[in-house]
């Protein structure tokens, strides 16, 4: 026989609420998310499949790599991500802790998580960017994770074995008499459940420190590789948040994009015809950006002289004066109605258009040849996008002509004011035509549009820009109608020609003809940008 309550002293350890058998369970996430994370991660894991890809393979040689993954990256969204205690976790993440402290507390970590923060695509990409190194990681760190695995399953046996105290003790309460006294069998097997479960703690322990050993050895080879990995991801990042700006794709229409379609943009993108005009495109859109930022309509220019005029934000200082003196307010009001105000004579820019504006590409075969390793056409299609970038910072109509040969029916793509469409713009940047160079039929198509949105809104002072390198046939009846449109629509016309002088063709056709020769430098047509 024993007392109960000395049964109660020994067993204290390991009865529920003691250190050996906490209440909580251990965390399964390195990094601490809220519901909104979770429903967060959810949705873009279910869209991305290479997501689901990575999860799957690394699965097959570690059970906790879909974990590992969801911190990588919910450490990458958050905005201001907070690593979990590592008393908290779960033995058998511990690796994964391991790879989120070394990742977030890294020099290259900052880089990556602005490019990554609160844009769960890219947060998304970033660990997709890390794939390779993540393969490495977990081959590396394979003798650690069987460490921590053991300390988890001896962990758990020594949970099992404090429950067997739990259930021993509570058989021998069952069994106390009225002076606090058990049965002998009940005193024992609370006595054996003790020892049992002291024994299995014992390896829990040992197994914990081979555990903290391991961990330690692999620290190093954690860091490097997951250092390597953030800069890796943090380029690629960088580098399609440029391609996306180049293309002037800006964030509130990238997040209308699922995963799937934003990746599929980023790749469209990335090749083919489309590579070869991001880095030119982007030239062009930053030059037409400070161009606009300097255009005023009948600006002040450089001085040149004194004149007379009715403009008063020109008077000279001494007409302004005037204004002081009562009885001279109404000559000087005589002089403005009758434009004889002296005024300082300015030399500034033309009117800036207020109608639409079309572009005219050449795309026969021609345009493909290339100058400094830029194509005519990637010059072409790069001046017309930052076109488009200038009427829909106005609010102007925009239209795009693809024209090539007489034969060859011209393609037209339209963009209403102030709106972008992703794959019309991409349409209309990898359409191309070949063939020869016929101007008639694409003008004709765009006097047909000014003649409509004249219809419509009343619009004049628009602006045509035919980009080519060839020349073309002009009849002389066509000739004397395109005059009399254009007298009447009231529009300009300006010609690029692409290595050649402009023709007496061209010349004919525009108000504003030059030459294009160094296709790498934007700036030659930077005044045209201020104009239109």
């Amino acid at each position: 026989m024993g007392k109960f309550k000395d049964l109660m002293t020994k067993a204290g350890r390991w009865l529920r609420g003691g250190s050996a058998a906490a209440l909580a369970p251990p965390a399964t996430a390195a990094v601490v998310a809220d519901r909104f994370d979770g429903m967060e991660w959810r949705e873009v894991y279910d869209q991305a499949a290479a997501l689901r890809g990575l999860v799957d393979e690394l699965g097959e040689t570690n059970d906790h790599a879909g974990d590992l993954v969801r911190d990588l990256w919910t450490a990458a969204y958050k905005t201001a991500p907070q690593l979990r205690p590592r008393e908290e976790m779960d033995p058998s993440r511990l690796v994964n802790h391991q790879v989120l402290e070394s990742l977030t507390t890294s020099p290259e970590w900052a880089e990556l998580h602005r490019e990554t923060a609160g844009d769960a695509y890219a947060a998304a990409m970033a660990v997709l960017a890390q794939a390779g190194p993540l393969r490495q990681l977990l081959e590396r760190t394979k003798e650690a994770q069987q460490a921590a695995q053991a300390v988890a399953q001896a962990q758990q046996a020594a949970a099992e074995a404090a429950a067997q105290v739990q259930a021993a003790l509570e058989a021998a309460a069952e069994t106390e008499d009225d002076q606090g006294e058990v049965d002998q069998a009940a005193a024992t097997a609370v006595s054996a459940a003790i020892e049992a479960a002291e024994a299995a703690q014992a390896v829990a322990d040992a197994a914990a420190e081979q555990a903290q050993a391991a961990l330690a050895q692999s620290g190093p080879a954690v860091r490097a590789t997951i250092r390597a990995a953030a800069e890796a991801a943090t380029e690629q990042a960088q580098a399609e948040a440029a391609l996306m700006t180049a293309w002037g794709i800006d964030p509130g229409q990238l997040t209308r994009l699922d995963f799937e379609a934003r990746r599929r943009l980023a790749d469209r993108l990335r090749g083919g015809r489309l590579a070869a005009f991001a880095d030119l495109l982007g030239r062009f859109r930053q030059m037409a950006k400070g161009e606009r930022a300097r255009r005023i309509e009948h600006a002040q220019g450089e001085l040149v002289g004194v004149t007379l005029g009715d403009d008063i934000s020109k008077a000279i200082p001494s007409e302004l004066a005037s204004l002081g003196v009562p009885a001279l307010r109404p000559v000087f009001a005589a002089k403005v109605a009758e434009g004889r105000l002296m005024t300082y004579e300015t030399r500034g820019d033309e009117r800036a258009g207020q109608g639409p504006i079309i572009a005219l590409i050449d795309t026969s075969w021609s345009m493909t040849e290339t100058h400094g390793g830029i194509s005519r056409e990637a010059w072409a299609k790069a001046a017309t996008l930052a076109l488009m970038d200038q009427a829909r910072a106005s609010r102007r109509h925009f239209s795009a002509i693809l024209f090539s040969s007489a034969s060859t029916p011209p393609q037209l793509f339209e963009f209403r004011p102030g709106r972008t469409d992703i794959e019309q713009t991409l349409e209309l940047a990898e359409t191309f035509l070949g063939g020869g160079t016929s101007f008639m039929v694409p003008l004709d198509l765009a006097a047909q549009v000014l003649e409509r949105e004249h219809a419509q809104t009343g619009h004049t002072q628009a602006d045509i820009v035919l980009i080519t390198d060839g020349e073309a046939r002009l009849t002389e009846e066509w000739m004397r109608t395109w005059q009399e449109r254009k007298h009447r629509l009231g529009f300009r016309v300006f010609a690029l020609a692409i290595a050649q002088e402009p023709g007496p063709v061209l010349e004919a056709l525009a108000d504003d003809g030059r030459r294009i020769d160094d296709l790498a430098d934007v700036g030659q047509v930077a005044d045209v940008f201020r104009v239109v």
